[in-house]
């Protein structure tokens, strides 16, 4: 049997376990949210996903309220769309410049932006203290710590434990005190932060930022994403390689990739730069009179040839051992076993990604 529920009016299924705000995503319904990540636990703390339920006197957070048969929910009143717009405009006001935020800082790092042109929100309603204060003096080179724009979300804090157990940040005071920080506030090169990214993918202000890919902020040209395979090893991460133009300006995790559901190492998140690197080979080299020259890939490739062949004639067929990088694809590892095998005679031949 089916279970459904009333969402706006209309009888939608819904399957156990699930909570009112996936049904409702699921059914087309704009609820917003702040602090919500499908990777981590629901919440509940911005309040911005509240809905009506007939039988209850007060909203509920429908990020921790399971559904259950039989429910009428109403997820777009005018009461809640003013309560919504209330935190929005809120929220916006802790953030110095307004909610605008370079999409080059994270993944997530443009959902307050996005609510803010929904609600009409500038920041201008409310003025007053703010909460955070930023760590621009934090020495590592890719993870930018611009806590004026944190609004205590703990999206940060909740990914570092919950998905790379790391628990590298947390939370320190209350109120206007609130920061976001390491053991005894301290640089994340000086904690056990392993620079996975995380917390700058799921950022949904800006406050955590990509250093590396800041530096192309100024760059002209439209922001694209393809998505691609990380070539570091052989787990086969899934990327969103973004250009501006021809242009490598940064990496994301891509969110539904099979093999990493989101998450990167930290030379898949930030070891990007290398592609683009003045000093890499553009040509093939070999030695000559001592002295490395470019050559043409046939001249290189037959010059390859004739030195494995000589020492094999020279030292035997086990004098050749091969080892195949784990950033090659399938088809290319097949073909390395193969020359050995084939070629050579011989069983000598290793994976990097071999356990």
């Amino acid at each position: 049997m089916t279970n459904e529920l009333i969402l706006d009016g209309k009888s939608v299924p819904f399957d156990e376990g699930e909570s009112l705000y996936q049904v409702a995503r699921r059914h087309g319904d704009t609820v917003p949210t702040l602090c919500y990540d499908d990777r981590l636990a629901a919440f509940g703390a911005c309040r911005l996903c509240v809905v009506e339920v007939e039988g209850i006197r007060n909203p509920v957070a429908s990020c921790t309220t399971m559904a259950s048969a039989g429910m009428d929910v109403r997820t777009q009143t005018e009461a809640l769309e003013t309560h919504r717009k209330t935190l929005v405009d809120l929220v916006v006001s802790e953030n110095p410049s307004g909610a605008v935020i370079d999409p080059l800082r994270g993944l997530a790092s443009q959902e307050l932006a996005h609510l803010a042109v929904r609600y009409q929100s500038d920041g201008s309603r409310f003025q007053g203290k703010r909460s955070g204060t930023s760590r621009h003096d934090d020495p590592n080179p890719m993870i930018l710590r611009d806590y004026d724009h944190c609004i205590s979300c703990y999206r940060c804090v909740r990914v570092c434990e919950e998905q790379e157990g790391d628990y590298a940040i947390s939370i320190a005071n209350r109120g206007f005190g609130t920061q976001i920080t390491t053991e005894f506030n301290g640089f994340l090169p000086d904690s056990d932060c392993t620079f996975c990214g995380q917390c700058v993918q799921t950022c949904p202000t800006g406050a955590l930022g990509d250093q590396r890919a800041l530096k192309h902020e100024t760059r002209p040209g439209k922001l694209e994403a393809t998505r691609s395979v990380c070539p570091y090893c052989g787990v086969g991460c899934s990327v969103d390689i973004l250009t501006k133009e021809e242009t490598i300006v940064g990496v994301r995790p891509a969110m539904d990739g099979p093999a990493n559901e989101g998450a990167l190492c930290v030379k898949g998140q930030f070891a990007w730069e290398w592609v683009q690197h003045p000093d890499r080979l553009r040509m093939p080299l070999v030695r000559r009179d001592g002295e490395l020259v470019e050559v043409s890939w046939e001249e290189a490739l037959d010059r390859a040839a004739d030195g494995l062949a000589k020492a094999r004639d020279q030292h035997g067929r086990h004098a050749i051992y091969a080892i195949a990088s784990g950033r090659a694809p399938h088809e290319s590892a097949y073909t390395v076993q193969k020359l050995v095998r084939a070629c050579f005679q011989s069983n000598q031949v290793d994976n990097c990604s071999r356990a």
